[in-house]
């Protein structure tokens, strides 16, 4: 069973057994099947006016793209009393429209949906909203996916979590997104980090948008050795444990867009240390 521990004012919100952690069950098995039947009512879809809402300022937006009820209300209540607006859709086609035809600011996405999975709504939204910050809730934690879906969104969460570790992550999303444009040049290559676009001898690189990050966040500091527990939280926000080879995968994959087409290589290893982007 799947527990979370309890977002502020919670109170008797989520039922059922107590988790380890203190949390409430709810949650996803990754061995639990998921209908796919188009039969399936779709969730009432409806903003959260939240009591910690500034009147001067509209609220930041969340979507919810959740099909387990129990889970959906969770989230739902702690993120609006933590300040958000909030509406929920329980199927990746519905949650996909919202997405990409409304104003949100965040979108929370579960892998295993009904009519459309996780992936496919996010390869769909980045087609048509490259800029909107999404983060993977699920219970699939193998390495694979968590590659898989950190190269796709801007964070993966796996199931159980604290709703506190939660709220950080959605903290540090908005924030990351929300940085000062600017526009870095490390020899031929040249990031637009508000445009997102990337481009080497003139050639526009075609990335994904965590690829972006890393190479955004190796421009900015070039010059300086990046330790992989340094990538680790600043592009994914994750510690990772010391055996994982997704910052290595990552910057493998990275490279063979920026630096295996040209001559001149500018991602260097420095072993036992990290890695470092300049013109040498």
């Amino acid at each position: 069973m799947i527990g979370y521990s309890r977002p502020p004012g919670a109170g008797k919100a989520a039922t059922g057994h107590v988790a380890a952690n203190g949390g409430s069950p709810v949650g996803e098995s990754p061995s639990e099947s998921r209908s796919c039947s188009s039969e399936r009512p779709l969730a009432t879809l409806r903003p959260i006016d939240s009591p910690a809402m500034n009147a001067d300022r509209p609220a930041t937006r969340v979507l919810i793209i959740e099909d387990e009820a129990k889970t959906a209300a969770y989230l739902e209540k702690g993120l609006s009393e933590s300040g958000y607006a909030v509406e929920v859709a329980t199927d990746g086609e519905e949650g996909l429209r919202l997405a990409s035809t409304s104003a949100f600011d965040l979108v929370l996405l579960d892998v295993m949906l009904p009519r459309l999975d996780g992936w496919t709504v996010m390869e769909h939204l980045r087609e048509v909203r490259k800029d909107l910050p999404v983060i993977f809730l699920t219970a699939r934690d193998s390495v694979a996916d968590r590659v898989r879906g950190l190269e796709l969104a801007d964070d993966y969460l796996v199931k159980p979590f604290a709703f506190s570790e939660l709220l950080a992550r959605v903290r540090s999303v908005l924030r990351r997104n929300a940085r000062a444009p600017e526009l870095v040049r490390v020899g031929d290559l040249e990031v637009d980090v508000v445009r997102q676009r990337a481009s080497r001898a003139g050639q526009v690189l075609t990335l994904t948008p965590k690829e972006f990050l890393l190479l955004s966040l190796l421009a900015r500091r070039s010059g300086e050795v990046l330790s992989r527990t340094v990538l680790a939280q600043e592009v994914w926000d994750i510690g990772f444990e010391t055996d994982t080879n997704i910052i290595d995968v990552a910057v493998r994959r990275l490279r063979a867009k920026v630096d295996d087409p040209f001559e001149e290589k500018l991602i260097h290893t420095i072993r036992g240390m990290g890695y470092v982007l300049e013109v040498r």
